[in-house]
Parts: C-alpha cells; sequence; structure tokens
C-alpha cells in the first residue's frame, strides 16, 4: 500500500471516530494494521473479551512472530485459564489448555507440563508461582500493566501505537477543497451552487446571467460563502464548516490560482494532455511519512515476520549500507532518519583541473559518478574523469546548421560570434546531456561512452539568452524544459525536437526553472530576475502561483535528493543573498540559513546532497548547512584559489564536489568515500570497453514499479563490473552487495613480484568438513547467514540443513571458523525445512533460496511452489507462486523485504509484492532461464544473469562450477569440475591462488567429488564454503600464518587490465 494509501486510511479513521462509528473504527484498525489502539484493547483486556482481544491482535501479530507476540498471547491465554480453573469451570479449562494453550509446548515443553498439572490441583494457587494470584479483577491488572510494556517493546508495533497529528475533520477540508476547484474549473460558474452528490464531480449548468468573480477574491474556503465560491459543505449536511482561507503556496496551484496577464501559447497538437479532472491532479503534494518503515533498525528479536494487513507480509529491514563505487541514494530514504555528520562532506581537495575558461556551469554524470561535464564562458563544453584528471572530450561552440536558425540569431552572430555556456544538464539515465547558451541556441548531445559524443538535436529555442534547461517526464515521454531572456518557459520532445508547450506569463527574463513531480502530478517551478516564482502544469491554463523570491532576488530552485524538500537561493541586485526552505503545504517559507555574504558578487550557486546537507560558494569558499540547522555548519576555502562566488557541483551521492577556481580550473574535493572511489579507478585507462553506454541502460525503478513486461537493459562495464553480472549472483544476494573496496597498501603490492600459489596439501590452508547426521545428498545451494554465525545448505532432495557456530572459550565471537566445528541444528519439535516439489523431481530443479537480513526468515524453492520458513522453529509461514513457471532465483530489496525479485525458468522476471500476494511487474530481456539477480544496496536497480550468459577467465583448469566476489569484492572464489578452486583478484580477473581437492579433500579413487557451490563469509574476505556432489559441506581458510589468499599482481608486473593479455573480458 502507498504511503498516500496508508493516510486516507488515517483520514477515514478519523472521519469515522468523530461520526461515532466506533466499531467500524476499530475493525478498520484491525484490518489495515495501522493503528494499534490501547484504549480499546485495554477496556476489552479490562472486560475479559478474550475472543475479542485475539481477534484484534490478529491484525497486528501472530503468536509466533517473535518473542514478544508469543508472551503476548501465552500471558492472555492463561489468565483465560486460570479464571476458568478459579470458577471451577474444568471443561473450560480443558479445552483452553488444548485449543489455545498447547501451541506453546513446542516452545516450552516444562513449562506446558507444568500448566497442565495445575488441573490436579484444587485450588490452582496451591501452586507456589501462583500463590499470590488474587481476584480475577486485579490478575487482569497486573497482566494488563505487563501486556503493554510487551506491547510497546514489540517492533511490529512501532509506529502503530500513536495516531499522526491531524487537524479537525481533515477529510472534510480535503472534499471542501477538492469541491472549490471542481467549481473554479466549471465553464459557467455559479454564484452559491447547490452540492447535492459527492459521487460524480461537480459541474454548473449555463448560467442565467449570472457570473462568478476571479478566483483571486474566492477564497478556496471559508466559514462565509461568497458569490461564486462553495458555502461550506455543512451546510448541505453533517459536514462542518471549513477553516479561512490558506495563504498562496508552493503547492498551491491548488489555493489560490492567479489570473494569467498572458494566455499560454502552444505549439498546435501535442500528445501531453493535461487530465480532465484537474482536481485530480491538484491535490496537495505529498509528505513524507515521519518514520521511514524502510530505515527502521530491527532489534535482535525482531523474528518477525507477518505484518497481518494482508495475506502476509515480511517486515522492513536494513542493515548499514556500504559505499559502492558509483552509489545512488534511494528515494526513499527519509531526510528525517539521515545519519551521516558533517565529517561525511567532501573538503579534501584531491585533484585540479585545469578548464583554460572560466566556469560557469558544471554537473556530474548520473551513473558513472567520476565522470564531469562543464561548460564556459567562451562556449566550450568539456567532459572530465575525475579518478584519472583526464579530458576525455571537447567541444567548442559551432550552429550546427546555420541556414535552419531563425533571423534574430542570424544576424546576431554575424556581429558576434562569441557565445557564454548559461547551464549543462545530464538525462536522467546519463544518456543525453543539454547546453544552454547566451545566444538562442540549446544543444543536445548522445552519449555513448568514452568521448564519443554525437549531435542529437540543435534547438532555436528563444529570443536572446537561452538562461536555463533541464530534463523532465511529463506523461513518462522525456522532455526538455528551457527558459530565457524573452520571458518565456518551453517544453521539447527530447526525440525530435519538436516544441510542446510555451509558458508564458513572466514579466521579466526567466532566470531558472526547476521540473518536479508529486505522484504522478508533474509541474515546474520557474523563477524571473525581477524575484517573481510561478509554478505551471503542463496544460495551457497558466501559472498556477504567483509570489515573490525572497529579497526579490534572482533564485533557483533545487528539492532534496528524495524530493521531498524544497530548497531555493538566490541574490538581489544589491548583493544580498538569501537560502531558505519551503513549507510545501503552506506555501510559505519553513526556514531561513543563515551565514550568506551581505554582498555577494554575482549570483550565489548552491545544492543539495544526501538528504542532509546545502553548500553554497559565497565569499571565496564553500560554505556547508544542515538543512534541519539555520547556522552554517562550516565551510573550507579549498585550499584557495576560489572566486568570490565560485560554482559548485556534487556528484550523486555526495563524495565528490566540484568547485570553481579563480585561474579558469576546477578542484575536485573528495570525503573518504569519495577517496576511495577516485583510487579504484586513478590507475586505469579510461576506454570504451570500461564505460557503460549510458544510452542503452534500462534499469527499472525498483523503488516504484513501472509498467508490466518492461525490458531489462544491458550495462557493460569494465571487466570486474561486467564479470559482476555473472559470477556474482549466487544464492547469497549479498556477493554483489555495495561494499567499501579494501584499498590495499599499493607501494607494498607493487614491490612484491608476483607468483601464483598453489595449495596443494592440507598442511597449506585451515578446511573442516561440517558434521552431517541427515541423509547425504547433493548440495544444490549454499549461503553464510548475515551475521556470519551459520551456514545454511538446500540439498537435491529440497531438505535444508543449517549448521551453528556456538559461543565458547575457542570461538569467542560466535562465527563460522574451521577452528571449531559446528552443530547441525533442529528445533526441538525435530521438523525439517523441506521445500514443497509438487509434481516435479527435485533433483531435475533448479533449486533457489534467499535470506531475510535479519536471518530470522528464507525465501525457498525447489521447482515448485516457493516456501517462507521461520529460521527459528523451521516452520513453513506460507508458499505462493506454483509453477509454470518454476522459480529459478530469488533477492530481497535491499530496503523491503516485501518485495522480491523471482527470475523464472521461462526467462522472465517478477518482481512481487508479498504482502499483497500480488506480482507488480515482469521483467523481459533473457532468452532463456534467470541464474541469478541481486540487487544494488545504493544504485536503484537490479543486475541479472540467465543461462543465455557464460564467463570463461583465461586460466581456467576446467568447465566453472559455480564463482562468487568475496565479500569485501577484491576477490573472485571460482570452483572447477577437476575439483579445484581458484581465487582471483577482481579488479584484474587474475588468478593469484589455485586450491587442489587434495587440499581439502580425502583421498578416495573410487568416488569422483566436485564443489557444486560456493559461499563467501560475509565479514571476513578470506573464509568461503564449498558444497558437494556428497552432500558434504566444507569451509575453507588460509593458514593464520598467511591471512589470505596469494599475492595480488601488481600493474608494474604486467597484470594491469590494460596490460594482461591472457586475462579476456568475459563474454555474454
Amino acid at each position: 500500500m502507498s504511503s498516500l494509501s496508508r493516510e486516507l486510511v488515517f483520514l477515514i479513521l478519523q472521519f469515522l471516530d468523530e461520526e461515532k462509528f466506533k466499531d467500524t473504527v476499530h475493525k478498520l484498525e484491525q484490518e489495515s494494521g495501522f493503528f494499534f489502539s490501547l484504549r480499546y484493547f485495554e477496556d476489552m483486556v479490562t472486560n475479559g473479551e478474550w475472543d475479542e482481544v485475539e481477534k484484534y491482535l490478529s491484525g497486528f501479530t501472530k503468536v509466533d512472530d517473535n518473542r514478544y507476540s508469543m508472551k503476548i498471547f501465552f500471558e492472555i491465554r492463561k489468565q483465560k485459564y486460570l479464571e476458568a480453573l478459579d470458577k471451577q469451570d474444568r471443561a473450560k479449562a480443558v479445552e483452553i489448555l488444548f485449543k489455545d494453550l498447547k501451541v506453546f509446548s513446542a516452545f516450552n515443553e516444562e513449562l506446558f507440563k507444568e500448566i497442565t498439572h495445575l488441573l490436579t490441583l484444587e485450588n490452582f494457587r496451591e501452586n507456589e508461582q501462583l500463590s499470590k494470584y488474587g481476584d480475577t479483577k486485579s490478575a487482569r491488572g497486573i497482566m494488563l500493566a505487563e501486556l503493554k510494556k510487551l506491547i510497546e517493546a514489540n517492533p511490529l508495533f512501532r509506529d502503530k501505537l500513536q495516531l499522526p497529528t491531524l487537524k479537525n475533520s481533515r477529510l472534510r477540508t480535503l472534499i471542501n477543497q477538492s469541491l472549490n476547484w471542481q467549481h473554479q474549473l466549471c465553464k459557467n460558474p455559479r454564484p452559491n451552487p447547490d452540492i447535492k452528490t459527492l459521487f460524480v464531480d461537480h459541474s454548473c449548468g449555463q448560467p442565467n446571467g449570472a457570473r462568478a468573480p476571479s478566483p483571486v477574491t474566492n477564497p478556496l474556503m471559508g466559514a462565509v460563502p461568497k458569490a461564486g465560491g462553495f458555502p461550506p459543505l455543512g451546510a448541505h449536511g453533517p459536514f462542518q464548516p471549513m477553516p479561512a482561507a490558506l495563504p498562496t503556496s508552493l503547492a498551491g496551484w491548488m489555493a489560490n490560482a492567479t489570473p494569467v496577464p498572458h494566455p499560454a501559447a502552444s505549439a498546435g497538437p501535442i500528445g501531453l494532455t493535461a487530465p480532465n479532472n484537474a482536481a485530480a491532479i491538484l491535490k496537495r503534494p505529498r509528505t513524507p511519512p515521519t518514520n521511514n518503515p524502510a530505515l527502521d533498525y530491527q532489534s535482535a528479536d525482531s523474528e518477525h515476520v507477518l505484518k497481518r494487513s494482508r495475506p502476509f507480509g515480511i517486515p522492513d529491514e536494513v542493515n548499514n549500507l556500504p559505499v559502492n563505487i558509483l552509489p545512488v541514494p534511494y528515494a526513499s530514504q527519509s531526510h528525517g532518519q539521515s545519519s551521516y555528520s558533517s565529517d561525511n562532506l567532501p573538503k579534501t581537495v584531491v585533484m585540479t583541473l585545469s578548464q583554460g575558461s572560466a566556469v560557469k556551469s558544471m554537473d556530474f554524470h548520473p551513473v558513472q559518478q567520476i565522470l564531469l561535464l562543464v561548460g564556459t564562458n567562451i562556449g566550450d563544453i568539456m567532459l572530465w574523469e575525475v579518478g584519472s584528471g583526464e579530458k576525455i572530450a571537447h567541444k567548442t561552440f559551432k550552429v550546427w546548421d546555420l541556414s535552419r536558425c531563425s533571423m534574430p540569431l542570424q544576424a546576431s552572430l554575424k556581429n558576434d560570434y562569441t557565445v557564454s555556456v548559461n547551464r549543462v544538464m545530464w538525462s536522467p539515465d546519463g544518456a543525453l546531456f543539454g547546453v544552454a547558451y547566451s545566444k538562442h541556441i540549446v544543444h543536445i548531445y548522445s552519449y555513448h561512452g568514452s568521448d564519443d559524443l554525437c549531435n542529437h538535436l540543435e534547438i532555436d529555442a528563444h529570443v536572446g539568452s537561452v538562461n536555463d534547461l533541464a530534463f523532465s517526464y511529463p506523461n513518462k515521454q522525456l522532455c526538455i524544459v528551457t527558459c530565457g531572456e524573452d520571458r518565456i518557459i518551453k517544453v521539447w520532445d527530447a526525440a525530435n525536437g519538436a516544441k510542446l508547450y510555451a509558458f508564458e506569463g513572466h514579466e521579466a527574463p526567466v532566470y531558472s526553472i526547476c521540473p518536479h513531480h508529486k505522484e504522478n502530478i508533474q509541474f515546474i517551478f520557474s523563477t524571473a530576475t525581477d524575484g517573481k516564482i510561478k509554478a505551471w502544469l503542463y496544460d495551457n491554463v497558466g501559472s498556477r502561483v504567483d509570489y515573490n523570491a525572497p529579497g526579490q532576488s534572482s533564485t533557483t530552485m533545487a528539492y532534496s535528493a528524495d524530493g521531498t524538500r524544497l530548497f531555493s537561493c538566490g541574490t538581489n541586485k544589491e548583493g544580498e543573498s538569501h537560502l531558505v526552505e519551503w513549507n510545501e503545504s503552506e506555501g510559505a517559507i519553513k526556514r531561513t540559513y543563515f551565514g550568506l555574504g551581505k554582498r555577494s558578487v554575482g549570483v550565489v550557486q548552491f545544492d543539495t546532497t544526501k538528504n542532509r546537507f546545502l553548500a553554497a560558494g559565497d565569499e571565496f569558499t564553500v560554505k556547508f548547512w544542515d538543512m534541519d540547522g539555520l547556522n552554517l555548519l562550516t565551510s573550507t576555502p579549498a585550499d584557495g584559489g576560489l572566486p568570490p562566488s565560485p560554482c559548485i557541483r556534487f556528484n550523486k551521492e555526495g563524495t565528490l564536489l566540484a568547485v570553481s577556481t579563480e585561474d579558469n580550473g576546477i578542484k575536485i574535493l573528495a570525503n573518504s568515500d569519495g577517496i576511495r572511489l577516485l583510487r579504484t579507478v586513478e590507475n586505469r585507462s579510461f576506454d570504451a570497453s570500461r564505460m557503460a553506454p549510458a544510452a542503452i541502460v534500462k534499469a527499472p525503478n525498483i523503488g516504484t514499479f513501472g509498467p508490466n513486461n518492461a525490458t531489462i537493459g544491458t550495462i557493460i562495464g569494465d571487466r570486474a563490473a561486467s564479470v559482476a553480472a555473472m559470477v556474482g549472483m549466487n544464492s547469497d544476494s549479498r556477493s554483489l552487495a555495495d561494499v567499501k573496496p579494501r584499498i590495499a597498501d599499493e607501494s607494498v603490492e607493487k614491490s612484491r613480484i608476483w607468483k601464483l600459489t598453489e595449495i596443494n596439501e592440507p598442511t597449506q590452508c585451515r578446511s573442516l568438513r561440517l558434521p552431517d547426521s541427515l541423509t547425504a545428498m547433493r548440495v544444490s545451494r549454499l549461503i553464510y547467514t548475515n551475521s556470519g554465525v551459520s551456514i545454511l545448505a538446500l540439498a537435491s532432495n529440497a531438505v535444508h540443513k543449517l549448521w551453528k557456530w556456538q559461543r565458547n572459550d575457542r570461538n569467542l565471537n560466535g562465527k563460522a571458523t574451521t577452528s571449531v566445528a559446528p552443530q547441525l541444528w533442529q528445533p526441538s519439535s525435530g521438523i525439517l525445512m523441506i521445500n514443497d516439489i509438487g509434481d516435479t523431481n527435485p533433483e531435475d530443479a533448479v533449486p533457489c533460496f534467499a535470506l531475510s537480513k535479519n536471518d530470522s526468515y528464507v525465501m525457498s524453492a525447489s521447482g515448485a511452489k516457493i516456501s517462507l520458513f521461520n529460521m527459528m522453529t523451521f516452520k513453513t509461514m506460507t508458499t505462493f507462486m506454483p509453477p509454470p513457471p518454476a522459480a529459478t532465483f530469488l533477492a530481497f530489496h535491499p530496503q523491503d523485504n516485501n518485495i522480491i525479485a523471482i527470475g523464472m525458468d521461462d526467462s522472465s522476471i517478477q518482481i512481487y509484492n508479498v504482502r499483497v500476494d500480488e506480482v507488480k511487474t515482469k521483467l523481459k530481456g533473457h532468452q532463456k532461464r534467470i541464474t541469478g539477480l541481486a540487487f544494488s544496496h545504493t544504485l536503484n536497480v537490479l543486475v541479472s544473469s540467465g543461462a543465455d550468459s557464460q564467463w570463461v577467465p583465461g586460466e581456467a583448469s576446467g568447465p566453472i562450477t559455480y564463482a562468487t566476489y568475496s565479500c569485501d569484492s577484491q576477490s573472485i572464489y571460482v570452483s572447477f569440475e577437476d575439483g579445484s578452486v581458484g581465487v582471483l583478484t577482481a579488479s584484474t580477473l587474475r588468478l593469484r591462488c589455485r586450491i587442489s581437492p587434495a587440499a581439502y579433500l580425502l583421498p578416495n579413487p573410487s568416488l569422483r567429488v566436485l564443489p557444486l557451490v560456493i559461499a563467501a563469509h560475509p565479514s571476513d574476505p578470506n573464509q568461503f564454503a564449498l558444497g558437494l556432489a556428497d552432500g558434504g559441506v566444507h569451509i575453507i581458510e588460509p593458514l593464520e600464518s598467511e591471512g589470505k589468499w596469494g599475492t595480488s599482481p601488481s600493474v608494474e608486473n604486467g597484470a594491469g587490465p590494460s596490460t594482461t593479455s591472457d586475462a579476456e573480458p568475459p563474454q555474454r
């Protein structure tokens, strides 16, 4: 359920409560699972309404969700049992014992025996522990106090014990607003219309000479009706009068739409039509939730799975997300939950680029975050690879087809051919970038990787200067938005350059534009040099808002990365600068930040990062603010040499910051993650084989799934990145987790003479075969738990096996190790986790499984239905999605375990929401069954591999049976059919260590045993586990004296990716 749908439930709850539909209120609370009323719960417990108590609880939790839930149900049923005994109703007590309490015997058999023994006592108070049991009323009171503590501690009830703060009659308010807007959109609005129904949109009939006043004089709502507006709904029914008129708001186009002094001009027939019901569009922007469940860290006791609002669901979990070399924040990250400190800000100067002319605009590539696009004051555009400091593309200004230019432009260029770049901007997918020039022209280039820039569109966009440019997606169509000196905002088709819209209404040159969207509402903010701000929908109605920027300044506007907070920064003619945050719902300035200079030179530029920080170039420095603070957080002069108002730009993750310098250069500032990012590429030559051709990147948006049957694109990265799509996707989705790469001491590594390490004897490594008392069947899938204390295997007979290491004197941290043998673990019930096999032969199936983030649940399949198991009790929680097609790979979404990606044997990928039991998206693009899936923990993408892919390393000793990354992504473990295991350096794909089967297997000439699967330890990069064809599982580690597998080859010794001839790139 979306956030807005959830909020609608709260509005309905408020309405029902105000209308005294008490039973319905609590029924909706239970069925939605959004709010747990402690008062209602207390009343039922106090009155002993036990059936109703459990029925209400069932909307929020089940008995075996976690230990808190189990204790809650136990205390309730125990009290019911004791009350039956106290009334000497033995028959009722026996019924409660076997119907309600027996379920707990599986968890504590001794306790159940003791409870059963109470039946034999004349008075259960003879039991020592119950000797102080008083009367029923006092016992219920004591139990209730305990239940409240358990509920408050239970993570399943987190954020469900308090209603959101709402103004009275909020639903009525929204309906009044909708009706007022429907009336304002009537072609012939009547004064004092009589509203008789809400079932259809309001429409006035033909007027009899009456005319409604302008919306400017007609408040959106008011207790006293005015001509042309609606009287309060209270005049027609039970609704309450509305509050006084709202001030004009940013959201609010929705409030008082001002009359348009100039009609909006259109370019003729357009494919972007406005919806008929503008009331459906002009709604308030979505307010971000105060508590983002995606960032709700669970305790160690959060072994819950069912949130009960739907058939079943899995708790939202997230770990501390490490940093990838190309990280992008998830749009769902709440700014209120950010854990970044000022130490995360990029303030260390790591590189200076010599541009040669004054920088006017910069933008980092949205995916390849080490690519910086720069535009200068002489019309040059340059593309820099900041990892190596290499200028990889350079274009000077030139009109591509002068004959197609307007006469004013031709005349202007004839007199003076010099131009300046006002704005450079990448498209959201990095396939295009736009350049806005100071004379009429906009150039759109397509980018295909490396230095491959192609002319795409030349648009004679405006009369005079084109002041700003941006990309937007109205109606899912990529468009270019421009504004200019001619006071017009224009929208162009990015495919063919056709003009779609022209918005007129500003009385001064339009300085900047800020396209955005809320839910499915697309709009554009525009600012002018006279300090006016307007907002436009993609229609011909005109601006929806008209108000002044702080200080009547030339202003730029920008949203935070998650799209929930709006900021602006500008400078007026007197040099006064203003940096503010806007309250969209109220249309007022929410926060003014202090610290900008009073006499700024030029317009101060600013940027946002990490949904947490603001930065501005002012007074020869870069200044930083916390979004939630007011005062200057910190600043840096970047080692000096900055102009009075430097141009600044963050990369997408905020690990790098580009700053223009006084001497026509660019300084690259970095934080620790940015430095690590640059180190990974600084020694690599930049060529087309390493650069992703951004034009074909079609990664689906995982946060908000698009239409069904989306097409999977192909991403061609550098060698190591390409291997990720094929060898990194084993049964452990962490194999492609975006982790911080461990940077070795380069001077030490390069000083070593590289030599392949051969391990042929048991004395050359540490290994352990895990004890197994169950039937030995070949191991099909293998994974370490996220905590690293257990290993889970799935055998070919659909049975799961779980080994756990215990914490003791020989193993102080309880982690998996070869030094101590683990226990083959089973619950006291003795049950096994066995997948549904239906009519399939499990030996012929392609098994798959995935673990939840807190190791409490495993999703698994062996050719038939997908099963969900509780790892604590081994119980099957549910089964779903029977074949055909059959699941061949499973992956949890990194921030919402209710979203899983399911790879199928028919080559499709289904994005499935387990909570609502619905396939949200179906992806196609492979030709054969899916063999691997991995969600990025920082990039909003899903990577897949199919049986139509193959990778063969140059030094392979035979066919590969499996491969996976180490936890730090620095090594790749590869198993071969001859029983050997290779350890490769991930960055070069060179084999640095080979482990022969004799090093870990006992010699047995009559039995050919080979490793079928490999699992990498989640925190020890040098430990891995092998699943064998004979059913055995082996843990292998290097000797303690060695500490790691072999020695990495250095670039100087000929092992670099650009000089090694035998390390062939992966084949797809």
